[in-house]
């Protein structure tokens, strides 16, 4: 009988967890392996970084999820993964033996690379619940005394959306507080355009999201790179379509908020064939690693080139819906495998978001994610808002319950009626 295990708890790991025990055989084991205790939905920090949800709202509780799917937790992080002998040494000393590993462990956050970046130096994240209660800590202290804002993601980021987000939310909020007038916001990306998005745009995306940002009054600047970060100021060097330096700018923040890039996490950083300089977990089409085939992955940490090159570097996003497909196919050509098969399945690669503004908001489709596309499409109105909350409500219901129906297909294509669109 096997044992497999996933290393991390998040978006990728939990359904993971789900889908694969009900593939399991009689006797195969399976075991998460997690540096967390708790369960908390990503898509909804940018809430709680404006103090519109607490963290308790959006977080659960691993242990008694697992247990009551016959699903074992080691509550320690992993040290290193040891795939020539099949092995997981985890934080305190100890090891694991596996048959099957699945590496979900989103990324690690390149705070490091620019100095004076992230929450341990001037600059707030929405990356992880811990930073975004810590940024509404220090928004509650913005509000009370405002002053200009910076937001938005810098050289080598792929998750621009929560940005956008993020600087919308901020924005909606100040209006409410009727202290917008007295915040200047700049949208500071590498994007070579505003609603780019790392996917070459989507839709009508550059043409929208610019006049959103025309009618809210928020400045930009586009093929960024982030030199440094300074109590108080940002300094920003803007590049011109060939990637030359074009203008250097300061930019006085009281409050700022920037994506940093993403990197693979140590536990597999620089194990040549399994990952990428970057650290992120080299897969075939059937999400399994071509040098160790025990070895699958799923979710961020998966490496995937950029949907084409751009003057300042940018990556590429993996969206949730995107993540929930990369789960399904992987827990089947697992099974598959234990049946003594050839993997067959693949994950779409499908692109769809829903960026939630607060009192509005933006959707956008890319079917698939790199082009040419059957489908590419964008959109916004209030009902992307109410979109957003029926889906933070009933992913966390999926979690609660152990379902393992597609949320995100579920619930993003009906609000999206993307199902239409794919008869096309």
């Amino acid at each position: 009988m096997a044992h497999i295990i996933i290393i991390g708890a998040g978006l990728g790991g939990m359904p993971m967890a789900y889908e694969m025990r009900e593939l399991l055989r009689n006797g195969d084991r399976l075991t998460v392996v997690s540096n967390q205790s708790r369960f908390h939905f990503v898509p909804s920090n940018p809430w709680v970084a404006v103090d519109w949800r607490q963290r308790q709202d959006i977080e659960l509780e691993l242990a008694p999820l697992l247990s009551r799917k016959g699903i074992a937790l080691v509550q320690c992080g992993a040290r290193r993964v040891h795939p020539e002998r099949n092995q997981v040494e985890l934080e305190d000393g100890s090891s694991l033996d596996y048959d099957f590993l699945i590496i979900a462990t989103g990324p690690r956050l390149a705070f490091d690379e620019i100095e004076g970046l992230g929450p341990q130096g001037h600059t707030q994240s929405i990356c992880h619940v811990d930073h975004a209660q810590q940024a509404a800590e220090s928004w509650k202290s913005f509000v009370a005394a405002p002053g200009p804002v910076v937001v938005g993601a810098v050289q080598g980021a792929s998750c621009f959306g929560p940005a956008y987000e993020y600087a919308f939310i901020m924005e909606t909020d100040l209006r409410k507080r009727k202290i917008r007038d007295r915040v200047p916001m700049t949208f500071v990306t590498s994007e070579p355009y505003i609603g780019h998005l790392g996917l070459g745009g989507v839709g009508d995306s550059k043409g929208m999201i610019e006049s959103m940002f025309r009618q809210r009054h928020i400045k930009w600047i586009c093929n960024a790179k982030v030199s440094r970060v300074e109590a108080g100021k940002m300094f920003v060097t803007e590049h011109d379509e060939e990637g030359q330096p074009k203008k250097e700018h300061e930019l006085p923040f009281s409050y700022s908020m920037m994506l940093p890039a993403f990197k693979g996490v140590e536990a597999v950083f620089g194990i040549e064939g399994l990952t990428n300089p970057r650290g992120f977990v080299l897969i075939d089409e059937h999400q399994r690693n071509p040098r160790y085939p025990n070895i699958f992955s799923v979710g961020v940490c998966v490496a995937i080139p950029p949907v084409e090159a751009t003057p300042v570097p940018t990556g590429t996003p993996k969206t949730g819906y995107m993540i929930e497909s990369m789960v399904t196919a992987t827990a089947k050509n697992i099974r598959a495998v234990l049946d003594g098969r050839e993997p067959t399945e693949k994950a779409t690669w499908n692109a769809v978001c829903l960026a939630d503004f607060g009192d509005s908001g933006a959707a956008f489709v890319a079917l698939p994610q790199i082009p040419p596309r059957n489908v590419s499409w964008f959109s916004e109105g209030k009902w992307v808002h109410l979109a957003k909350v029926a889906f933070e409500k009933y992913f966390l219901r999926k979690m609660k319950t152990g379902a393992t129906e597609p949320v995100y297909e579920k619930i993003v294509m009906e609000a999206l009626g993307i199902m239409k669109l794919k008869g096309k």
